[in-house]
């Protein structure tokens, strides 16, 4: 097998595998809306409520038995209006289809390295923000110090800020809220098990769209 057939069939390994992490789901979240809003009927009320349910999926943004709100696909019914205490605010439940994004471990993916110290990686990979990448886990690689430090093979790999890697999910843990962290996946990494591990090309980034 020639090099570029290779990576077509490493990319549709990689694809399947992410396209098992999405789900289509159905939640129900109450959206507050101004009462003078509330009067409004048919299309344009619709968008109204659908911009203010998105608002609030923006700011909740995951859930540990849902994973990660990527969209909303569709709008399947707006339940009776309620205002309680003379509030201003009218609160309809919305039932809707919803894409989520849910890290598995045992998945292969990829990532941006957004950081490098002695003790490892730190990279982004989709909406998951903290990915750990320990340097016992890549036992190829060493550390090498500096003003822009490297994690360098004996093959001449070299793992830099913003190189795009592949690896395994070791595994996957939710946290609530912890310091910085409010409602994130974080992910532990390797790059141990098969020699397809590690950085990618710039011509492989750019065949899976990595590159900005």
């Amino acid at each position: 097998m020639n090099s570029r057939s290779r990576l077509v069939a490493q990319m549709f390994d990689i694809f399947f595998y992410i396209w098992e992490m999405f789900c289509e789901v159905e939640l129900v979240r109450d959206v507050k809306v101004v009462a003078e809003k509330a009067d409004r009927d048919g299309l344009n009320f619709q968008r109204y409520i659908m911009a203010r349910l998105l608002e609030n999926l923006l700011k909740e943004r995951a859930s540990k038995d849902h994973g990660y709100f990527i969209a909303v696909t569709s709008l399947k019914s707006i339940g009776k209006g309620q205002c309680k205490n003379k509030s201003q605010y009218v609160t309809f439940p919305i039932t809707f289809g919803c894409r989520t994004f849910v890290p598995s471990g045992g998945e292969i993916l990829l990532g941006v390295v957004r950081h490098v110290f002695r003790r490892g990686l730190l990279l982004k990979c989709g909406p998951i923000n903290y990915v750990f990448l320990s340097s016992r886990k890549m036992p190829t690689y060493h550390y090498v110090g500096g003003k822009n430090p490297v994690f360098s093979s004996n093959e001449f790999a070299t793992i830099r800020t913003e190189s795009a890697v592949r690896f395994n999910v070791l595994g996957v843990r939710w946290i609530e809220k912890r310091g910085c962290i409010k409602k994130e996946f974080v992910m532990l990494a390797s790059l141990e098990g098969s020699n397809t591990l590690g950085p990618i090309s710039l011509s492989e980034a750019d065949e899976l769209g990595l590159q900005t």
